[in-house]
């Protein structure tokens, strides 16, 4: 299955100043947007308050949801805990929640929730209640930044052995342009980043890379089998014969991200909207960018030939 002729020979190293310096210009502005608005964080790293909630007849989330938003908690996060009789509630706490110390009040908590939900349904109780300090959201974040470079510097070793080390130096380059982009969009949309965003960015990192890889492995393959290689050709080539197979692919995940944003409900939305942005923004850095930063880097046909050690005792040998 092709959308586009596998013999094509679309020139996109000829755009490459332009696609390089539209790339750099978008990774300052999401530079930019991080640092003044910076994201805006969830219940997951700000902390707040957490409640189980038991009914005695099935429920939907969307009723719970609605019941909380009518008392003022809009942005209350609402799961289901494995059936329809019993939930869970996530949200930061309104001053009805304090004491006058200005600390949480787990008893108010109770009140507060539970008058919000009897006033839609009369059979619901509170389970258990509990607080998260933002001290956890701050672990977590860290925790997130680090499980992000740990990725990506290991892809990054991983392609120095597997290819070489300007493949490497232009998936690391391009891993960071992606991971830019898509936060520098989830800001300017203003998303909310919890737990599963950062999850899908992490999953955004090695979907690109899989991407690049693609492209890099048929790279090889052309300049090994090229007599008389130039760069410019084997890379124009090698994102040629490989642009319905990146087409295809990100566009069936693609379609999987929008099924589960419209059918899996509100809990995944942030997954399949960071997931649409990663696909969008790491096919495209396939395409117009990881190959430009191989070309200035200066990879060759001499790079890429297998590397064969001398052996003395072959060489006594008639």
């Amino acid at each position: 299955m092709e959308i586009f002729n596998h013999n094509s020979n679309i020139n996109f190293l000829g755009m490459r100043k332009f696609s390089i310096g539209l790339a750099v210009l978008l990774m300052l502005a999401s530079i930019v947007l991080i640092a003044t608005r910076g994201l805006d964080y969830g219940l997951d790293f700000t902390g707040g308050v957490s409640a189980e909630v038991a009914y005695t007849q099935p429920v939907a989330i969307g009723d719970v949801r609605e019941a909380l938003a009518k008392a003022g908690m809009e942005h209350a996060v609402v799961q289901s805990l494995g059936g329809t009789r019993e939930v869970s509630i996530r949200l930061q706490p309104t001053q009805a929640m304090m004491d006058d110390g200005g600390k949480v009040n787990l008893d108010k908590v109770s009140d507060v929730i539970g008058k919000a939900l009897h006033a839609s349904r009369a059979d619901a109780s509170i389970k258990s209640r509990s607080s998260v300090s933002s001290q956890v959201g701050d672990e977590l974040r860290s925790d997130g930044v680090i499980a992000a470079i740990f990725v990506i510097v290991g892809i990054g070793l991983y392609l120095w052995i597997r290819f070489e080390r300007r493949f490497a130096i232009a998936a690391l380059a391009t891993e960071v342009h992606d991971v830019l982009l898509t936060l520098g969009i989830l800001v300017l949309m203003k998303r909310e980043f919890d737990l599963t965003v950062l999850a899908s960015v992490l999953a955004v990192i090695g979907y690109s890379i899989n991407d690049k890889v693609v492209v890099f492995d048929r790279i090889r393959e052309l300049f090994r089998l090229a007599r008389k290689a130039e760069p410019v050709d084997v890379l124009n080539r090698s994102i040629n014969t490989t642009l319905s197979r990146t087409i295809i692919t990100s566009l069936f995940t693609g379609i999987t991200m929008a099924a589960l944003y419209f059918i899996g409900g509100p809990v995944v939305h942030g997954f399949a909207v960071t997931m649409l942005i990663g696909i969008v923004v790491g096919t495209l850095s396939s395409i117009f960018v990881a190959s430009p930063i191989l070309l200035w880097l200066g990879v060759s046909k001499k790079d890429l030939m297998p590397q064969t050690k001398e052996n003395p005792e072959l060489a006594r040998r008639p």
